[in-house]
């Protein structure tokens, strides 16, 4: 290939890096992705898409493939805990408790009430290939499977890489204006010296990805189920299906069980028997891997030209969902800002506001999952069913428990009552919808965040500048959308204003000429051209008939009134230079 260049060079070709090549595609970002792997994910890894990342896939029109391939919420909304899945034993495949999960169940309408699509359950053994399609279609022959960074310097002005073909081994010299490492922190943030802070080595993992039929014993609906028992104090484990079939006849599936000292088959596929009381069970091992959880964050996002996401930029456990989902949530929030900044339409100070607005968020969600998987551990203990219970307080409690004992009732009752208290790992809708960027690419008016629930079971749909717009549905011409469908998968804005707010969107047409930046508009209401189809914007929009709300490329809110301004035209140019550029400050524009 000899030299390239190109606006941006996305080093990663993974669930992260493969979303920014979508979304700067549909932005009209001309880049180049290399990944060091000839292919996609040969192994399941993440699996749960949460209800706002599948909001960003229909924004760009990914979401369809994913639905028809994933499984939907009555496939998989369910966290159980058995002794065993089968077995002839006394207390063989007993249920100790079930628990509604990430939207299913008794959930469910609340989840639908949030957004316009709901959760999906794919892992990354399918997502990837969906992702590299479309990023294929979209950027012909600047995907670059089998192909590595060997190094990079910035210029200050530009960055240079040298990229390997694997086969090859040819080296092209690649020039571009921003780079973004999304290749796990292998080498971009190493080379850089980004220290990721945390916890290393939390916990050692085997996770074993076979297949097998478990239909005769597998109860559909089941997101994971946890495996506890009172012969072994070491068999703690968990069991997830991976599809492609969804539900009982699921044939592949992954376990994870404390480490193993041996991978090989004969010691993994025994072990895999003993962990689902299944000793004839036929089994089709596919991958066998040691792994460590980590709790980290990078100490920094961007360092002069060079960006990270995902992987490389945070990692924690795989409690709540949140690794891969935040990783492409990395990647949307970026993706808009570079292409605003390399149109020449924002100051490259935008995107210092990516760190500013992601990083905390990111340290809230490898908290939040570090707590989860300690409380989850400690709350087994505490009933005396986890595996580092003593043994003979592990066995009175299973007897208490499954033995038909006076206190079985209240034994069962005392562990239901804790064990509801995972909700604060699989009901979190708060985390997945309510977090909110507090500094960064917006204009704060002055208001509270809505009080967040202690455990975040509960979002709280605001145009607080920060947050997330709210969804709704709207008619326009007997047709029903969303207020997420008014914001395209392009850079432009959009301001929603209320009835009486013909003047802000007058106002929105003269700013948008003067920024060269697309604004499009909306009225929302009684006499205006949308309408409210079930009144729920009318409950949310925080605003007057005469206010306006301005919502960023990636749906967040960016700025909005409470009613009419007496020059609303300068108020807008105002707050959108703020956005655009991090350095303008409180300057004003005038018009």
């Amino acid at each position: 290939m000899g030299a390239v260049e190109v606006p941006v060079l996305i080093v990663g070709g993974g669930g992260c890096g493969l979303s920014a090549s979508n979304f700067l595609s549909d932005h009209g970002v001309g880049h180049l992705l290399v990944e060091r792997h000839a292919d996609t994910a040969n192994v399941p890894k993440a699996h749960y898409l949460n209800q706002r990342t599948m909001a960003i896939f229909r924004q760009h029109g990914l979401d369809g493939p994913m639905t028809e391939q994933g499984a939907p919420l009555e496939k998989f909304g369910a966290l159980r805990w058995l002794t065993s899945l089968g077995g002839d034993r006394e207390r063989d495949g007993q249920l100790i408790h079930e628990l509604d999960a990430f939207g299913g169940g008794s959930l469910r309408e609340r989840y639908a009430e949030a957004g316009p699509v709901l959760p999906v359950k794919l892992p990354q053994v399918r997502l990837e290939p969906i992702l590299r399609r479309y990023a294929e279609e979209q950027n012909p022959g600047r995907i670059l499977f089998g192909h590595e960074m060997t190094g990079f310097t910035d210029h200050g002005d530009r960055v240079t890489a040298e990229v390997r073909d694997r086969a090859t081994g040819e080296t092209t010299t690649v020039t571009a204006q921003y780079l973004l490492g999304a290749d796990g922190g292998r080498t971009v943030g190493q080379a850089l010296g980004v220290e990721m802070q945390g916890v290393h080595g939390l916990l050692d993992v085997t996770t074993a990805y076979f297949s097998a039929d478990l239909s005769p014993w597998w109860q559909e609906g089941t997101l994971l189920t946890h495996f506890l028992n009172a012969y072994d104090a070491g068999l703690s484990s968990n069991l997830i299906e991976m599809g492609p079939t969804w539900g009982r006849h699921c044939e592949e599936w992954v376990l994870h069980f404390p480490p193993s000292d041996s991978l090989d088959e004969d010691v993994i596929v025994p072990r895999i028997r003993e962990l689902l009381g299944l000793p004839q069970l036929e089994v089709t091992l596919h991958h066998v891997t040691n792994w460590t959880v980590e709790a980290l964050l990078a100490e920094r996002y961007r360092v002069g030209r060079v960006l990270l996401a995902g992987d490389s930029a945070h990692r924690q456990p795989p409690t709540v969902g949140l690794g891969l989902n935040s990783g492409i949530q990395d990647a949307h929030n970026l993706a808009w800002k570079l292409a605003a900044v390399l149109s020449g339409r924002a100051d490259d100070s935008l995107l210092d506001s990516y760190e500013a607005e992601r990083r905390p968020v990111c340290r809230h969600n490898v908290d939040w999952a570090v707590s989860a998987a300690l409380h989850h551990q400690m709350m087994l203990d505490g009933l005396g069913l986890g595996p580092h219970a003593p043994a003979a307080r592990r066995e009175r409690t299973f007897a208490a428990f499954f033995d038909g004992s006076p206190l079985r009732a209240v034994v069962r009752e005392r562990a239901k009552e804790v064990l509801d208290t995972h909700r604060a790992a699989c009901h979190a809708h708060d985390l997945e919808m309510g977090f909110a960027y507090e500094d960064g690419a917006l204009v704060p008016d002055g208001t509270e965040a809505p009080e967040r629930a202690p455990l975040r079971d509960v979002y709280v749909p605001t145009t607080r500048p920060g947050h997330l717009l709210p969804h709704a549905w709207l008619r326009r011409d007997g047709k029903r959308l969303s207020t997420h469908d008014l914001i395209g998968a392009t850079t432009g804005f959009v301001l929603l204003a209320g009835p009486a707010g013909q003047p802000w969107c007058d106002a929105a047409a003269e700013v948008a000429e003067k920024f060269s930046v697309p604004i499009a508009t909306a009225r929302i209401g009684d006499g205006a051209e949308y309408a409210d189809a079930d009144g729920r914007w009318a409950a949310y929009r925080g605003i007057g008939d005469g206010g306006a709300v301005l919502v960023r490329p990636d749906n967040h809110v960016a700025w909005r009134s409470a009613d009419a301004a007496g020059n609303p035209a300068e108020a807008l140019a105002n707050a959108l230079s703020r956005i655009l550029d991090q350095k303008a400050g409180s300057e004003i524009h005038s018009l």
